[in-house]
């Protein structure tokens, strides 16, 4: 089983440089920032899922690879390794994640994570796979209400009009949180709808995009999901102070945690860093072998 994440550091110039190039100076500041919590993530992969064969990082270029990274023990994929030349650059995460079956060596069986998540408690393979299956969490919704549920909205639909089945009101969404995929899965469906998938990848997120949920929903609707749920806490930066997370994270209540950034002040954003990495630091204190 191969772990693959997702990375984008807006504080790198090389990187600056490509946005304002493509789509101006202005950038979502807390889509792109780094929380300097990425180094935890591995720790956590060491710590708490040994059973992992490899840790695929998927970055833009060579300057986002961070510098503490052993490139021996992980394997560093760049946007042109998987993404057709005439998308590039992209700072999208919804069309990103339309490739990312396509990364070299992939294993068949593999945990997609962004880099907001973190394993806190050990886990095991059965968490994830089972028979030939994946477990994750399916909840149905009716209302969009955001961006975030338009997108699932998206994929639920173009799977089932791929899948030769009937309009609903109700569209899956799966649990936000690290997801288990199939790389053959995956395949099978990206060459059924490539076309469709083509033409929604986009530099900047957009209403008509797809997300990486169109991989799971496909596995749901061919009846390889067993629905069991990922144990796992969900942290909104807006609902929970940084404070509240460090004490959770002394005493996980469960295996994972998602913790997602908002929009804040400078101040506020220099001290929830602070706690947060203080909080990761005195739970993992020991450097992991993706380290150098």
């Amino acid at each position: 089983m191969d772990i693959v994440i997702t990375f984008v550091d807006g504080n790198d110039p090389l990187w600056q440089q490509d946005y304002a190039q493509t789509v101006g100076p202005s950038a979502l500041a807390k889509r792109y920032r780094d929380w300097g919590l990425l180094k935890y993530l591995f720790r956590g992969i060491e710590k708490h899922l040994p059973f992992i064969r490899q840790v695929h990082l998927v970055v833009s270029r060579e300057s986002q690879v961070p510098a503490w990274i052993d490139p021996q023990n992980v394997h560093i994929v760049l946007h042109r390794d998987i993404i057709p030349q005439q998308f590039l650059p992209v700072f999208n995460s919804n069309s990103i994640e339309m490739f990312l079956h396509r990364i070299p060596g992939l294993d068949e069986e593999f945990l997609y994570f962004n880099d907001d998540m973190f394993p806190v408690a050990d886990s095991k393979k059965e968490d994830f796979f089972e028979n030939g299956k994946i477990s994750i969490g399916f909840a149905p919704h009716i209302f969009v209400g955001s961006s975030y549920k338009r997108f699932c909205k998206n994929s639920d639909r173009l799977v089932r009009k791929v899948l030769g089945k009937s309009g609903c009101l109700i569209f899956r969404r799966p649990q936000h949180i690290c997801t288990p995929l199939l790389k053959s899965a995956c395949e099978e469906l990206y060459s059924a709808a490539e076309k469709k998938i083509l033409s929604s990848v986009t530099a900047l997120r957009q209403p008509n995009n797809y997300s990486q949920y169109i991989y799971s929903d496909y596995l749901f609707y061919t009846k390889r999901s067993t629905g069991k749920r990922i144990s796992k806490k969900h942290f909104s930066l807006a609902a929970y102070s940084a404070q509240k997370i460090a004490v959770w994270l002394e005493k996980p209540s469960a295996k994972f945690a998602c913790i997602n950034d908002v929009t804040m002040s400078d101040e506020q954003f220099s001290s929830s860093r602070a706690l947060l990495l203080a909080a990761f630091e005195k739970r993992y204190p020991e450097k992991s072998k993706f380290e150098k």
